[in-house]
């Protein structure tokens, strides 16, 4: 499968689904919680200047503007912009500095404009390395020296622990998705099932921590984003009761300071510097 037809996948995969909500239902709540709590704990004081490169529909961007940030969405995807500009325009008071169509390996910023730049999706969906190095050096270009990436990836185990905890790993469709995983890190769903993803690259931790350093960033922590704690079979449970929900967050903290947990978290987020 060619480059443009990867791209066309993605694409479409996102033009039909959903993505706005996604992080408001099941597990993926905790990703929502923690990804807010590691970029709260690395970014700079509001108002610095943030790029979110492959930014969706701006449920990141606008929380962050929302706390005072001046913050530039891009996003290939039309139906992105559109639901991050209307979405911008739901709080007049605290709107995103732009939001527009592009490619995180191709910003139309200055040099030393940025002082973070998240990139929440794109290091996993440019599945060719040379094209996230591209994606990571374009960030560091944009940042002011000392300037910060936050970069996600999937776990290179998020399908099979996938499939053993939410009860798919037997369905003979998925079967030559997952080999593939395993083997090649490289992740396609010929299948019609969306809950099967789209095309994407499912990092090993040490693979992400390599490319930052590779476009120049000096690395100072890849962390787990979910640990465990999205394999909790009473998820819905746990994350109704506020006691339980807090209890979770912070086995899934103690977890940052144990590397061996990191494969086994369904997104980790690599932090640089540069």
């Amino acid at each position: 499968m060619s480059d443009q037809d990867s791209s066309a996948h993605i694409l479409r995969h996102y033009s039909d689904g959903d993505e706005a909500s996604r992080l408001s239902t099941g597990w993926f709540r905790l990703e929502h919680a923690r990804t807010q709590e590691i970029l709260l704990r690395y970014l700079p004081p509001a108002p610095a200047t943030i790029i979110d490169a492959g930014g969706g529909p701006g449920v990141y961007a606008c929380w962050l503007a929302a706390r005072g940030y001046q913050v530039h969405l891009i996003d290939p995807v039309l139906k992105h912009v559109e639901q991050a500009q209307a979405a911008s325009a739901r709080q007049p008071e605290h709107r995103l500095a732009s939001a527009e169509i592009g490619d995180a390996r191709h910003l139309s910023h200055p040099d030393g404009s940025a002082d973070a730049v998240l990139l929440l999706g794109p290091l996993y969906h440019l599945v060719e390395k040379q094209d996230r190095i591209a994606c990571l050096r374009e960030a560091h270009r944009v940042l002011r020296r000392g300037g910060l990436v936050c970069g996600a990836g999937i776990s290179h185990f998020a399908s099979l622990l996938d499939s053993l905890a939410h009860g798919f790993f037997d369905d003979p469709a998925f079967e030559p998705l997952l080999d593939r995983d395993l083997e090649e890190g490289q992740h396609r769903n010929p299948t019609p099932n969306p809950l099967y993803f789209t095309d994407a690259f499912f990092h090993r931790p040490g693979e992400l921590s390599r490319e930052l350093l590779a476009a120049g960033f000096q690395v100072l922590e890849v962390l787990p984003i979910e640990g465990t704690g999205w394999l909790a079979r009473d998820f819905e449970r746990l994350w109704s009761d506020a006691t339980q929900r807090e209890r979770l967050l912070a086995v899934v903290r103690k977890m940052e300071r144990e590397p061996s947990v990191l494969g086994a978290s369904s997104h980790i987020m690599a932090v640089g510097r540069k």
